[in-house]
């Protein structure tokens, strides 16, 4: 495939007059339900009001999104939000530098175990049917002990991609119910698309990934939703749009109109009367193609947790607007780098800290939006907003965050789960 050619730099604001042609923007995205505002931004004029144009391209994997970004076939792209982090402290097969001016938002997640899995979970540990995200962690650490006892092969369990939010929040929920998520079972990559498809095959047992992937292997009878993004820590971010640090610094006129519009399209997605329209363009085959029941009642935080009636409903399961789910906050940067540290991926050091804050461009936020872009998340606010397991971070002292786990690869340890 030929590379996309670059972009010149950035031209004056079309107009609207005879032979006045919208800038064109190549973007990449993987179909999930947070690429919601982009896709919005195309289908919605949201971008077509800002003089842009957005030639949106499905991709099947974030390897390749982050290759086509770095080649420059892709101008800017739907990120998971450490991709950026890992770009910026040079981690990964190919570790091009890219920085986020915009958050997608917040939410979207969900750890979903094979109905076996659960069933299992459920002969061991009384009461996992009413148990909370942690009591279902330490009951599967129960099945783990078992099978290890008995001589069975490790779980195995799927994440989108090494630093990906899924693999952090998976870890995160294996370790607080004390499964050492290298040594006690076998994590592996899978596509989004193809989760769903793996569990009923029976190639994993579980995996982590955004909507509509849980729903859809719940609804096949195949699966159970045993946690969501905001029962391990609410505030954790998910994915955003990211580009190349020098497109952005010679395109930076393109960067206003393309934040402006994706600020739009924010809150446009976050009105609940715009889910109907927003379902619709969700589904449409060029994107999720996924049924727009299913997509409809994600938006609305409703949940069939398996195939038998039981659900779940979560306020802003979803939140594309508003506390702050927008601005590239440098703190939620720091805590992404604080895991990767913790398994293993990366050292600590100020230099690196610096790096990782770097990826983010609330600079470049603040200049699109002006008064009307939201205030930063307090430092005090995220050290005190409590993990699933009581944990605290603090943007100030890492190291003391990593170091308070008892589940944690130590230096020298290896990391099985590969870099793709």
């Amino acid at each position: 495939m030929n590379a996309h050619p670059a972009h010149a730099p950035d031209l004056p604001l079309p107009g609207k007059g005879p032979g006045r042609e919208p800038r064109v923007l190549r973007a990449g995205f993987i179909p999930l339900v947070d690429a919601s505002i982009l896709l919005a931004a195309a289908e919605a004029g949201f971008a077509e009001r800002e003089g842009l144009r957005l030639e949106l391209v499905r991709d099947v994997s974030w390897a390749n999104v982050r290759d086509r970004l770095a080649f420059r076939q892709f101008d800017i792209a739907h990120m998971l939000s450490p991709m950026p982090v890992a770009a910026q402290l040079g981690l990964g097969s190919n570790p091009s530098p890219a920085v986020t001016p915009f958050f997608l938002g917040q939410g979207g997640n969900a750890i979903t175990l094979a109905l076996r899995l659960f069933e299992e979970m459920a002969e061991l540990a009384e009461g996992v049917e009413r148990a909370d995200a942690l009591g279902c962690a330490r009951a599967l650490a129960l099945v783990v002990r078992a099978r290890r006892e008995g001589g069975m092969a490790p779980l195995t369990l799927g994440v989108t991609y090494p630093f990906s939010s899924h693999n952090y929040e998976f870890r995160y929920w294996l370790a607080a119910g004390g499964i050492d998520p290298d040594a006690d079972v076998r994590l592996v990559v899978v596509p989004p698309p193809m989760t769903s498809d793996a569990l009923e095959a029976g190639a994993i047992d579980g995996f982590c990934v955004g909507a509509p992937w849980n729903m859809i292997a719940c609804e096949r009878g195949v699966g159970r939703i045993v946690a969501v993004k905001q029962d391990i820590w609410p505030l954790a971010p998910e994915k955003v749009l990211a580009m190349r640090p020098e497109w952005a610094d010679a395109n930076q006129d393109t960067v206003m109109r393309l934040i402006v519009a994706l600020d739009r399209a924010a809150r446009w997605c976050q009105a609940p009367e715009n889910h109907d329209d927003l379902a619709a363009i969700l589904a449409d085959p060029r994107y999720l193609g996924a049924p727009k029941d299913i997509l409809r009642r994600v938006l609305a935080g409703e949940f069939s947790l398996d195939a038998h009636g039981r659900t779940r409903r979560i306020d802003s399961y979803f939140r594309f607007h508003g506390q702050s789910a927008n601005v590239p906050n440098r703190t939620l940067a720091l805590w992404i780098y604080s895991q990767m540290i913790r398994w293993g991926q990366a050292g600590f050091s100020q230099a690196l800290a610096e790096k990782a804050a770097g990826s983010c461009r609330p600079d470049l936020y603040r200049m699109a939006l002006g008064a009307d872009a939201d205030a930063d998340l307090e430092d005090a606010a995220l050290a005190a907003a409590a993990f699933m397991d009581g944990a605290r971070f603090d943007p100030q002292d890492i190291m003391a965050h990593v170091e308070g786990f008892p589940v944690r690869r130590r230096p020298g340890e290896p990391v099985p789960l590969s870099e793709v």
